[in-house]
């Protein structure tokens, strides 16, 4: 049923005007913060309610500005955009409690400008997960960039702003220079940029036309992370931690995959999609050989890295992957698991990121190969620690492990034993990257003239608090997962 509401516009209202507050209380720190939470819960309760609704079969929908011959500025929420907007809500109010720990432990400067443009961005993620079409979608997402650029920059330093103009010219000039075209293409063919589970191209377009289109998309939307559109994302883990986790858990990247999945599903439709050919090859097994080959060659990135933050980073590349690869498999239980995967990985990256950033703030530390031991001086970050990282590589008790089997799952009853390999394989080298970290710091022996035989010191209260959530939660997911997949289940009708 599809009910006209002002719900969806008035979550996004709420972040978007949270900004002129923060500015008004820049020299109230303390009544500052306080708006922030007061919004993040406001928007939390609001998303609630629309996904209880959604739950309940009911769509909605609303039309604000129609701006030609079917297509116009509208919000349509179903159970994927509902799922989405669930995630980065919540994870909105954690990870500003979290920011207020690490901005105040390091005393960085201009917290009144970080905390308007995480609001700011908030509101744009929330935009694109309740898009009724493309171009309302677009739109967010370009908010979505300039808004997280200051956030990217905010060192504003040589190296802050060379990762910002890298930034953008990945983000934006992918999206002007592919999405743009694809859309005009999409529409000067189909007549429409709605969102249908059946597709809106049909034969408009021949097979090898769509298929450049596809893969317009497929490159424009560069905060997908699909290589070589990756290369913004290591650099940026030149912000600071909390952008680091807005980038790689919630907002940016899973924006990118988000915006291709209502592509492949609602713009081409998964029976068309199916029946594509470029250059006698099928568009499906190009896609997907991209998408595979993206998540094996990060994660074999992944193991040289030294640094924490970018071995984090080029694991969310090879996670993507993992997203994007389980929704061109096409089959219900591979994009249920791609689906689903966009909050498990949410959770346990999240996590990861925390830490890292909890442990830059206690002991000024940024490289693996400095963590050795410290699993002693810093017990909860690094257990957490471990928990984050058994979830991203897909191990039970973790949330990931779920959405895993069903991405695995999806892949082999298709017959795709190539791209079952390609999943393992990342696991495999995930496993070795990422808890060899843990392993490291609780068993192995600090390295000479280390910090580690001091009593334990964890990071600021406001710090280890989210990271406790976080982490909580990741094992949660795994023993609650139904809620979730019932509304990645739900068709936007």
């Amino acid at each position: 049923m599809v009910v006209q509401s002002n719900l969806p516009l008035l979550v996004i209202l709420v972040s978007l005007f949270t900004p002129l507050f923060l500015v008004a209380l820049r020299k109230h720190p303390n009544a500052r913060e306080s708006v922030t939470f007061i919004a993040g819960i406001l928007t939390l309760y609001l998303v609630w309610l629309i996904a209880s609704l959604v739950q309940q079969d009911i769509v909605l929908e609303q039309v604000l500005v129609p701006v030609t011959a079917g297509v116009a500025i509208a919000f349509r929420v179903d159970g994927m955009g509902a799922l989405f907007a669930l995630l980065a809500s919540f994870l909105w109010i954690v990870t500003s409690l979290y920011s207020i720990g690490y901005m105040r432990g390091l005393k960085e400067h201009s917290q009144t400008r970080f905390f308007s443009f995480f609001a700011l961005a908030m509101s744009s993620t929330l935009g694109v997960a309740f898009s009724a079409n493309l171009l309302t979608l677009y739109l967010f997402y370009e908010l979505l960039s300039f808004s997280t650029y200051p956030l990217v920059a905010h060192h504003q330093d040589a190296e802050a702003r060379s990762a910002g103009r890298k930034y953008l010219t990945y983000i934006v000039g992918g999206s002007i220079a592919l999405v743009i075209p694809a859309m005009l293409i999409v529409y000067f063919a189909s007549g429409s940029l709605e969102f249908d589970t059946a597709g809106i191209i049909g034969t408009s377009l021949t097979p090898t036309v769509a298929s450049i289109v596809f893969l317009m998309f497929l490159f424009g939307f560069a905060k997908a992370g699909i290589m070589p559109m990756h290369a913004w994302l290591p650099g940026a883990m030149v912000a600071p931690t909390p952008v680091s986790s807005l980038l790689h858990a919630v907002a940016v990247v899973k924006v990118g995959v988000f915006s291709l999945i209502r592509v492949v599903t609602c713009i081409f439709g998964v029976e068309y999609f199916n029946t594509l050919t470029l250059v006698g090859f099928d568009l499906q097994n190009i896609a997907c050989g991209i998408a595979a080959f993206t998540v094996v060659a990060s994660s074999l990135i992944a193991l040289t890295q030294d640094g924490l933050k970018r071995r984090l980073a080029f694991s969310t590349v090879g996670q993507l992957g993992y997203i994007v690869l389980g929704v061109l498999l096409l089959t219900p239980a591979a994009v249920t698991g791609a689906l689903v995967h966009i909050l498990m990985h949410a959770f346990g990256k999240i996590t990861l990121f925390f830490c890292a950033g909890a442990i830059y703030v206690a002991h000024g530390k940024k490289y693996v190969s400095q963590l050795h031991g410290f699993g002693k001086v810093m017990p909860v970050t690094f257990f957490a620690f471990l928990i984050g990282s058994l979830s991203v590589v897909g191990l039970p008790p973790a949330g990931g492990f779920v959405s895993k089997w069903f991405l695995v799952s999806g892949a082999y009853a298709n017959g795709e034993l190539l791209f079952v390999l390609a999943y393992l394989v990342s696991s495999i080298l995930g496993a070795v990257y990422l808890l060899s970290i843990p392993f490291d710091a609780f068993f192995r022996k600090p390295p000479p003239g280390s910090d580690t035989d001091m009593q334990i010191r964890e990071a600021p209260l406001a710090c280890v608090i989210p990271i406790i959530i976080t982490a909580t939660v990741t094992i949660l997911l795994f023993v609650y997962p139904d809620f979730f997949f019932d509304l990645a289940g739900q068709p936007f009708k």
